[in-house]
């Protein structure tokens, strides 16, 4: 039981009023416009902020995957910040078809800074805030609504004011700060007035941002908030509903889709979910959370290692590995019953286009950079024979009998289970070779001549055991049935001659055969692999190889 519970109750305030219509939508239809806050907000969040050069690469990134809104920065708030929105402009860094935002507070200096800063941007987001929240007014402020109001008219007026003097296209964005704490008919009133002396018009038009500065609540009263704000807000027509969700319920991309569900025109978010305290929504999750239900998003995902290489260089974060879709792990599958299910899936869909349906893979890795051997089937002692198979075949084309599989499969697990760790596919396929193909000793064919007789084969062997050579003549109904009588004569034991499997290893005639070999020995089965360029000798090296692993046992 945890102490203290009592201390806590519900900081939100659930609106009157709302019909909850969006619940009757069972997805999103269409992408929100899309903005990436990674350089405030998330920038803000990190041990070591980025540097000038650092936000220029990831400006750079984030241009590359399709951001057409990217906040850039607090350009009143420190001399990088300022600098950085400065260098963009003047060296023409900035593509046209891209709006940078900034941030800024209620205050004359601030503002007067913040314009100064986008001075000759073709197009620019003023994003205005302040906070609303009763804890906010109550303990920081100390201030009544009323006084909270006026900081919002006052610094919208000024905006207004530094707008008419400003040389490109600006856009204003208002944020009752700490929204979610906020009683929603003073979170409506305060954004009315805002949108009232803004004015916006079809082609000007505000962006009312509605931040989960701090989750509070489950998701649907969220989108309740949002629903409430949608309905009731001034000019609704000309205004873009923006969502900033936090994370710290672990609720932020719930909150988001419940919230676009609800009325939301666009997303505040970050690369990875980067940001103060749990993070902001991951716009990468909500993105492929999209386009696994077939809504193209709008930004490019395609290759999502190269995506989180810049970001860990230039924010020195660590991506989880069992971050949604981009996580090292999150395609990974150690159980072989996992293992078996994918690989049948993928044989399910080989010549023919179907809708994507793999069973434990909500999209097809390769659509996001990722690669199936590499990062799906991975090898440890909890996979299967489905999965270890899986890779022999895909990467080194040897397609083994299913019970030679599972035999496999048993001895590969068993050698990660004793070393305690995953093995690599080239170290799986180290051990298939040495410990199935062509084995050797302590028995070995040197040399074969084959007859043919009316009542089948005659194979004269010269055969080495235990460092000695013998010569036998016998006979079979078939080469490698002859060359198995003539084994058992010189071993002694009369194992039965199981099955026998071949085919050549590159897909044309001049390669390499594989042939695999089971034998049974008091019902025990045991197997082996040969490789050569004569199907017959592999064939021969594949059925040594295996009376070689029964002698061996």
């Amino acid at each position: 039981m945890m102490k203290n519970y009592q201390k806590y109750s519900k900081q939100y305030f659930a609106p009157s009023g709302v019909t909850m219509d969006w619940t009757k939508k069972d997805s999103i239809e269409k992408p929100p416009i899309w903005c990436s806050v990674d350089l405030r907000d998330g920038n803000q969040a990190l041990i070591i902020p980025m540097s000038l050069e650092e936000k220029l690469e990831f400006f750079k990134l984030l241009c590359k995957v399709g951001f057409k809104e990217i906040e850039i920065g607090f350009p009143a708030a420190s001399e990088t910040e300022y600098e950085f929105c400065r260098t963009l402009i003047e060296n023409n860094l900035i593509p046209d078809d891209v709006t940078i935002q900034v941030l800024t507070q209620s205050r004359e200096h601030i503002i007067a800074k913040t314009f100064e800063a986008i001075d000759g941007a073709k197009h620019a987001v003023v994003h205005l805030y302040n906070s609303t929240s009763v804890a906010q007014r109550e303990q920081v402020f100390r201030k009544s609504k009323e006084e909270i109001i006026n900081i919002a008219k006052f610094g919208a007026n000024l905006c207004n004011e530094y707008k008419a003097r400003a040389k490109g296209k600006v856009t204003f964005e208002y944020s009752p700060e700490s929204f979610t704490g906020t009683e929603p008919e003073f979170a409506l009133e305060i954004c009315n007035e805002v949108i009232d002396i803004w004015k916006p018009t079809p082609d000007n038009k505000v962006i009312i941002n509605l931040p989960v500065t701090v989750s509070h609540s489950m998701p649907h009263v969220y989108a309740n908030q949002v629903e409430y704000m949608s309905k009731n807000l001034n000019c609704r027509e000309n205004v873009i509903i923006s969502l900033h969700p936090h994370n710290d319920r672990g609720c932020a991309v719930a909150d988001s889709e419940m919230g676009l569900l609800a009325g939301g025109d666009r997303i505040e978010g970050t690369l990875f979910g980067n940001g103060e305290r749990t993070g902001n929504v991951d716009i990468i999750t909500l993105a492929l959370n999209m386009y696994s239900q077939g809504i193209d998003p709008g930004l490019d995902f395609s290759n999502l290692p190269a995506i989180t290489e810049v970001y860990e260089k230039v924010t020195r974060m660590h991506v989880y590995e069992r971050q949604p879709y981009s996580g090292q792990l999150v395609f990974a599958a150690f159980s072989g019953s996992h293992q078996d299910a994918i690989a049948k899936g993928m044989k399910f869909r080989e010549g023919e286009e179907k809708i994507w349906n793999v069973p434990y893979l909500p999209i097809d890795p390769t659509d996001v950079g990722r690669v199936y051997e590499a990062d799906v089937i991975r090898i440890n002692s909890q996979s299967g024979k489905g999965g270890i198979g899986y890779i022999l075949e895909t990467q080194f084309k040897h397609v083994l009998p299913p019970k030679m599989r599972e035999a496999f499969g048993y001895h590969v697990k068993s050698i990660s289970d004793h070393e305690h760790r995953e093995l690599q596919p080239k170290e799986v396929y180290d051990i298939f070779i040495r410990d199935f193909v062509n084995v050797n000793a302590p028995i070995y064919v040197e040399k074969a001549i084959y007859t043919d007789k009316e009542d089948g084969i005659e194979a004269e062997c010269t055969i080495k055991y235990n460092g000695v050579s013998y010569v036998r003549v016998s006979k079979g109904n078939g080469r490698l049935d002859a060359v198995s009588n003539a084994i058992k004569d010189v071993i002694g034991i009369d194992y039965i001659f199981d099955s026998y499997q071949e085919h050549d290893l590159e897909g044309k005639s001049s390669s390499k055969a594989s042939s695999y070999v089971s034998i049974k020995l008091n019902d025990k089965a045991y197997y082996g692999a040969g490789i050569d360029s004569d199907i017959i000798v592999s064939s021969v090296k594949a059925l040594v190889s295996a009376v070689n692993i029964m002698l061996s046992k």
